[in-house]
This record gives C-alpha cells, sequence and structure tokens, in this order.
C-alpha cells in the first residue's frame, strides 16, 4: 500500500543517512577493536536486539513462537541472519572497511535471483545486466591471482586473509538475501519484532556454542575495548531502528538508494581513522557495485510505482 507521508519532507532520507552513518561507525570499531572474535561481538549484538525486542512482543502480545506454519521460516529466518551477521563481521575484521562494506551490497542483486529461484518472481534481462556488475565489483575487490598476477597490492595483510575475508562477505551477503525472501515467504502474517526475536535468540544460542568450541570466550583486556564492545550493540541497534522508521514513512526505491551512503562513509572512515587509501580497483568495484544497487532498486521502484496506478484505476 502506499506509504504515510513523512511531516517533515525528506525525513525518510535523513533517516536512512542516520542509519548509514551508524551502521559505518560500528564497523569502524568493529575494526579497531583488539582481541575479540567476531562471533563473540555477534553475541553481544544479539543480546542487544532481545533486549530492544522483549519488551515490544509484550506489547503487542505476539507470542514467542509465532504461528504454527511459519515457525520453519522464522527458524531458517533467525539461523540465515545470524549467519550473516557473524561472516560479515569477520570480513571486517580481516579485510579493508571499505571492501567489505562494499561486497554487502551486492544482496539486492542477489536477492532478485534467488526470489526468481524459488519465489518464482519475474528475472528481466535488466535483472542480469546488474548480476554481472555486481560480480564485477566483487572481481575487482577481489582481485584472484589468476586474473591480477600474483603480486596484488592495496591489501591488509596477507592476500590469504583478504581472500578468505572476500568469501566471508560473499557468503554474508547470499545469506541475508536468502533471509529476505524467506520475509517475503512470510509476508505480513508475521510481526517484525517476533521476526528479529528468533534471529537474536538463535544466534545468540548459535554464537555462546561456537565460542565455547573454539575457546575464544573473553572479555577485552582494556576498557575501551568493552566500551566498544557496548557501542558496536547500540550503533547497530540504532542503525536498524533508523532505517525501519525510513522504511516507514518513505518509498523502498529512494531509501535503497540512499544506503549507498554506507560505501560513502566507509571509505571515508577508513582513510581518516585506519590510515588506508583505498585502491582504483577497490573505486572501480565500488561503483560497479553500487551502479547494480542502485539499478536494482530503481527497477523495484518503478514496477511498485506502476502496480499502485493500476490498482488505482
Amino acid at each position: 500500500g502506499a506509504k504515510k507521508r513523512a511531516t517533515c519532507p525528506g525525513l525518510g532520507l535523513f533517516y536512512t543517512i542516520l542509519s548509514a552513518f551508524l551502521f559505518s561507525v560500528a564497523s569502524l570499531l568493529l575494526k579497531i577493536i583488539e582481541d575479540v572474535h567476531s562471533v563473540e561481538v555477534s553475541a553481544f549484538r544479539c543480546v542487544f536486539q532481545m533486549a530492544f525486542v522483549l519488551p515490544g512482543l509484550i506489547y503487542y502480545k505476539t507470542g514467542f513462537l509465532g504461528p504454527k506454519g511459519k515457525r520453519i521460516f522464522l527458524f531458517f529466518r533467525g539461523v540465515l541472519g545470524s549467519t550473516a551477521m557473524v561472516l560479515l563481521y569477520y570480513a571486517y575484521q580481516v579485510m579493508p572497511l571499505a571492501d567489505a562494506t562494499v561486497i554487502t551490497f551486492t544482496s539486492p542483486v542477489f536477492t532478485s535471483l534467488l526470489a526468481w529461484i524459488f519465489l518464482k518472481e519475474k528475472y528481466s534481462l535488466w535483472d542480469l545486466l546488474f548480476t554481472l556488475f555486481a560480480v564485477t565489483g566483487v572481481i575487482l575487490i577481489a582481485r584472484p591471482p589468476f586474473l591480477f598476477g600474483s603480486h596484488v597490492s592495496g591489501i591488509e595483510g596477507s592476500y590469504s586473509d583478504h581472500l578468505k575475508g572476500t568469501i566471508a562477505a560473499i557468503a554474508s551477503t547470499l545469506s541475508a538475501a536468502s533471509t529476505i525472501v524467506i520475509l517475503r515467504k512470510v509476508g505480513k502474517s508475521v510481526h517484525y519484532f517476533l521476526s528479529i526475536w528468533y534471529y537474536a535468540v538463535i544466534g545468540l544460542v548459535g554464537c555462546v556454542i561456537a565460542l565455547f568450541v573454539l575457546n575464544e570466550w573473553r572479555l577485552p583486556h582494556c576498557g575501551r575495548d568493552r566500551v566498544f564492545l557496548i557501542l558496536i550493540g547500540l550503533l547497530g541497534l540504532g542503525g536498524q531502528i533508523f532505517l525501519t522508521k525510513a522504511l516507514q514513512i518513505e518509498k523502498a526505491g529512494p531509501v535503497s538508494i540512499m544506503r549507498t551512503m554506507d560505501v560513502v562513509f566507509a571509505f571515508i572512515l577508513q582513510v581518516l581513522f585506519l590510515n588506508h587509501l583505498p585502491t582504483w580497483w577497490t573505486v572501480g568495484g565500488a561503483l560497479c557495485v553500487v551502479a547494480s544497487s542502485c539499478g536494482t532498486a530503481i527497477r523495484k521502484w518503478r514496477h511498485s510505482v506502476k502496480k499502485a496506478k493500476q490498482r488505482e484505476i
């Protein structure tokens, strides 16, 4: 249906930019923090999500399990969503911040592809073109040796870590895209808070088990890193709240396009605080991915507007 008009023009887009900034700062802190495994950071993030969602579940009386026919979908939504979070945090820790951020923006393209496969949604030649653009962008960022030679410059640490981070970021993107497809399948029959609840609970349980198996559970050594750990949870939660508010008062197309500010903030923060200048390969990959993401968003936006006009007629 039509979105409720914002009382202040452009308020939804402002919320989107604010959300992008909060997510980017959280990613920067994750990059700076020392001796904390990405799985442990994810566990703290899940705790903050649960603390935020629990009062909402009680207020809206949604229950904690959801409708019987939808529980299996909610379970997989929780597994895939938490897996995407852990893999993304790992990618942030082992590869340049801007590179990992850019790869995550291939999610809309893969969502269209998975929706075509599993939900039988339309997949046009334009969608195929945007997919090829996204894959090209990822290749420019990963720079595999069989295409770019054995001497790869402009990466953090070893190329092995860079490749692991790239694979983790791609896997995170595919998991996130699968989560969106599941949420489309479920539709509006399940409350938004209940979806986040499954994501947080399953993520926390999985992270705790993984930490004990890996023997990686430990608090940061200094007070600064402990503060950073709390801030990562708060900033991630704040970013999600502002993104949700933006989608409530603004159409999805402009919000999706404005979310590319994540990439801009990632480049700026990487240069200012990490003293790591992006290579031209990264810039070229970012342009390919952003063009692909914006193209996909604009097509979906035009399609939704066209359907809305047909319903009015």
